[in-house]
């Protein structure tokens, strides 16, 4: 942006040439003043002006004239290139993929026509060399190859992810196919030419056989090359091995060979399978991208009716009926395996897929179905459909069921993301695809350890005589809390006394009780899950309220204990303190947060300030268009930084009041819309201000080198800055009272608390008990400003690789533009002698004192060192000048900005040694 005045440098993080060049006189000035306090007698003696450079020769006219004629064709043609270069790169990706698929189609017209019929010409003999030659006999099959890939790509265009792997099949079985071939036509050498090898399996199936053929022989060769066919043949139709006599069966039924049976029967007229007792076929992983549609059928039991303690019926253990037909054998409800199908096809929305309609229409058959069949039994009723709907969940053994929050199914298709966005100054930028963040996995279901514990609580409470019992549990990625209703005129009390016995029956030390969970009138009881879950980010990023939502600051956070994923504004919260021991996923969070700004913000909406103590964990991001200042390392540098916001966070509310606003939204509203204009003669234009955001990765190194300045500017900063659009996120990993202070906590309202070691750390940083109780890894407890009661979640994680595809297309994109006043300090500092004189082993011995004791009193020198009151000053001022001790304020001793191990180098430095 352009500066208030004639003269100031930007103010907005947005430099430029001209902005460098105002600077330009400033920092003449100050090498002006640097050199006046240097000794007279290192000045060297000014050099002479070399002499100017003699004139180029003089070109010949021909060549200016060609030299003229050819910049003047080459440029009008350079810019229609171009032109024609960035409307292509600004066409939608939907026509993109209709013309990779159109290309394909065109390639496989002209591979037809040189294979199928005799081609003459240079593409003719092209086709012959190249498709002839490496696939010989196949050359015929190649066409349609590429043809159906184009129709693929023409009638799916939404199903991306399919991609690689059809390739990957493809691959495989036509290198399997070519080496069998070759193997069967006899196996002909390079040595007999290039027309046997066109004849038989071309060069790839030379290349494929040759090589086993001479390392195995031929049989054992064979065999292996029918291996590798057959494994291409399953990864393109998406079929497990396992999977295989299920989609045989189907495709007989398809063909009419088998009759599909009643649903008094089996699903394909076998009855004869029994369902699986691992339940691993319920999590098979090829059935979530199964492209062909083909029905999924899944074995899951019956609910059956069981009388309860008040005489009703209700829908609790599902029970297996015992078919007739086959002697005894186990067979299941068509109608409960396509419900148990659709409920375990939920997941699928996870990853931002729609339902096949399969699921869809499963999903409408489920009620239909069991409405009929209640009513044919005794004391059926209509009313019963939402205890069967609850009874697909249910345990086997208690009748609990699974209230885990399911992805909400959308209304409508996502809407369309920007692709490129048009900044100020006709930079077109274009934000990240969601496809450089790897899917997650889909989320486990309840399994026998959910059971197995719902029998232990209820033996506890049956034990020591509790009139409770478990009603349901929501199991999240990290922890399943186990909702709890009390009966009649029994206290709470009861329950939390009963910690360390549940830990017992349950087996795990980490168990945390919440009463009451907010929202309902049940206690909540969190056990640790055996088999963890990896929460990614790209998943929490691509949920619908993700994509509805626009605004810059909004990030992803992770995956709550009901399932749900978790988002938060960082405006809105506005300052978020993040702290946990080593090893808890505090850089793991610090990593999405950045990761999710630079994937739904541009350069000109947010600006970053990264401060990186510790100098290993940011330097990834470094050079990314985001950030407003290299990232700083040095913990002195950091506390100039946070002073420069104070004074940007001044000069924003300076603007604010002169145009009559009250957030940095309804200015920038007003300065885009033109309503706002700058006074006359000012000379400055107006521009919209970024969100600035600062992200402190450790906030214990400052506060050790400079508490009070930098506990002054988190304070001014987080009082004042939300309505200036500056935010701040501190983490650290020592959470004590001495780094995070009580004017720190008053003034950051919202915290996200990782695993601690000790309780004293956990009522730092939540002002309440919890987060002792973690179990590390990402497990995490958060409370947005204005929650009673923190939300516990597993946090999301982003790798290494992801990081470095997202920060590499950023700096692609556009080139950092770094603001030169950051760190560098405002304000004349104090005139101070700097002549020691005669008082250099005095001045020595003072800087030993103070260092080593970590102490700057006045009076402090003048007991230790028997010198008056004056003599005492001089030494501290002498010591201020060189860095050794700070400002006086007042009767307060002098903070030290030295460390007793740098005590050699200050002592040099006073020595004139070495130059500070």
């Amino acid at each position: 942006m352009a500066s208030r005045t004639p003269g100031k440098g930007p103010r907005n993080g947005r430099g430029d040439a001209g902005a460098a060049g105002k600077a330009a006189p400033a920092k003449k000035a100050q090498a002006k003043k640097a050199a006046a306090r240097r000794p007279a007698a290192k000045k060297a003696a000014p050099r002479k002006a070399p002499p100017p450079p003699p004139p180029p020769p003089k070109r010949p006219l021909v060549v200016r004239v060609g030299r003229g004629l050819w910049l003047g064709i080459a440029h009008p043609v350079g810019a229609v290139l171009r032109g024609v270069g960035r409307g292509a790169k600004g066409l939608d990706p939907a026509h993109r993929k209709d013309g990779l698929a159109l290309l394909l189609l065109a390639l496989a017209l002209v591979v037809a026509a040189g294979t199928w019929s005799n081609l003459r010409g240079p593409v003719g003999e092209l086709v012959t060399m190249l498709v002839t030659g490496a696939l010989g006999r196949l050359d015929l099959v190649f066409p349609v190859v590429l043809g159906f890939l184009a129709v693929r790509l023409i009638r799916h265009p939404e199903k991306q992810e399919a991609n690689g792997r059809i390739v990957i099949g493809l691959s495989a079985l036509l290198v399997g196919v070519l080496g069998l071939v070759h193997i069967f036509t006899g196996a002909p050498g390079r040595s007999e030419g290039a027309q046997a090898l066109r004849d038989t399996g071309g060069h790839l199936g030379w290349a494929a056989s040759r090589p086993l053929i001479l390392a195995v022989g031929e049989p054992l060769a064979m065999a292996l090359l029918v291996l590798l066919t057959v494994f291409g043949l399953l990864v393109v139709t998406a079929t497990p091995v396992n999977a295989i006599p299920r989609r045989l069966r189907e495709g007989a039924v398809r063909l009419g060979l088998l009759e599909e049976r009643t649903p008094g029967g089996s699903a394909f007229g076998t009855g004869t399978e029994a369902a699986p007792e691992d339940g691993y076929g319920d999590h098979d992983a090829y059935d979530a991208y199964d492209d062909f549609d083909t029905p999924v059928t899944r074995r899951a039991p019956r609910p059956q009716r069981l009388p309860e303690p008040d005489g009703e019926d209700a829908v609790v253990a599902p029970q297996r009926r015992r078919g007739g037909a086959r002697g005894g054998r186990e067979s299941l409800d068509p109608v409960d395996v396509a419900a148990a199908a659709a409920a375990s096809l939920d997941g699928a929305l996870l990853h931002g897929v729609q339902p096949s309609p399969l699921v869809a229409e499963l999903s409408s058959r489920v009620s239909t179905g069991r409405n009929g069949k209640r009513g044919r039994g005794a004391g059926a009723d209509a009313g019963t459909d939402e205890a069967e709907h609850v009874a697909v969940g249910a345990a086997p053994s208690g009748g609990v069921p699974d209230l885990t929050k399911s992805a909400p199914e959308p209304s409508g298709p996502l809407p369309p993301r920007a692709e490129q966005l048009q900044l100020a100054g006709d930079v077109t930028y274009a934000l990240p695809s969601l496809d450089l963040l790897v899917r997650g996995g889909p989320g486990r279901t309840r399994s026998a350890a959910n059971d197995a514990v719902v029998d232990s609580l209820t033996t506890v409470f049956s034990e020591f005589r509790v009139d409770a019992r478990v009603t349901g549990f929501t199991r999240g990625p990290t922890v399943t809390r186990y909702e709890v209703e009390l009966g009649p005129a029994v206290k709470v009390e009861k329950i939390t006394a009963l910690t360390k016995n549940i830990a017992y029956a349950v087996a795990s030390p980490d168990v945390r009780i919440i009463s009451p969970i907010p929202g309902k009138s049940a206690v909540g009881i969190e056990i640790p899950n055996s088999d963890r879950e990896m929460v990614n980010l790209g998943d929490v990023l691509r949920t619908a309220d993700a994509a509805g939502e626009s605004d810059p600051l909004l990030v992803g956070i992770g995956k709550d204990v009901e399932g749900g994923y978790q988002m938060a504004d960082l405006a809105k919260m506005p300052h978020l303190l993040v702290a946990g021991a080593t090893g808890s996923g505090k850089s793991s969070c610090i990593n999405c947060l950045i990761t999710s700004v630079m994937m739904r913000s541009t350069p000109e909406d947010v600006r970053l300030v990264l401060v990186d103590p510790k100098r290993v964990e940011l330097t990834a991001y470094e050079g990314i268009p985001h950030l407003i200042t290299p990232i700083i390392t040095n913990p002195k540098r950091a506390a100039e930084a946070l002073q420069w916001v104070v004074r940007e966070m001044d000069l924003r509310y300076d603007d604010l009041a002169a145009y009559g606003f009250r957030h940095i939204d309804d200015f920038n509203a007003a300065v885009r819309a033109g309503k706002v204009s700058p006074p006359d003669g000012s000379g400055r234009e107006l521009a919209p201000y970024p969100y600035l955001l600062v992200i402190v990765d450790e906030l214990a190194d400052l506060m050790m080198v400079a508490p009070r300045d930098v506990e002054d500017s988190i304070v001014r900063i987080t009082q004042l800055a939300r309505a200036a659009g500056i935010h701040l996120v501190l983490a650290t990993q020592r959470p004590s009272v001495d780094v995070v202070t009580g004017l720190i906590k008053a003034n950051v309202p919202s915290r996200l608390a990782f695993a601690t070691s000790s309780l004293a750390d956990s009522r730092v940083i939540l002002d309440q008990a919890g987060a002792e109780k973690l179990i590390g890894k990402g497990d995490g407890l958060f409370l947005p400003m204005g929650a009673n009661k923190p939300v516990r979640m597993q946090g999301a994680y982003v790798t290494e690789e992801e990081v470095a595809a997202v920060v590499a297309h950023c700096k692609e994109q556009m080139k950092p533009v770094f603001r030169d006043d950051v760190t560098v300090s405002s304000g004349a500092k104090k005139e101070i002698d700097e002549e020691i004189g005669d008082d250099l082993d005095l001045l020595c011995q003072a800087a030993e004192l103070v260092v080593s004791t970590q102490f700057g009193s006045t009076s402090m020198l003048q007991r230790k060192l028997r010198v008056g009151f004056a003599k005492a000053g001089r030494l501290m001022d002498l010591m201020e000048s060189r860095g050794v001790v700070g400002p006086s304020e007042g009767s307060k001793a002098r903070d030290v900005l030295v460390k007793p191990d740098e005590l050699d180098g200050v002592l040099a430095v006073i020595r004139g040694q070495t130059e500070g």
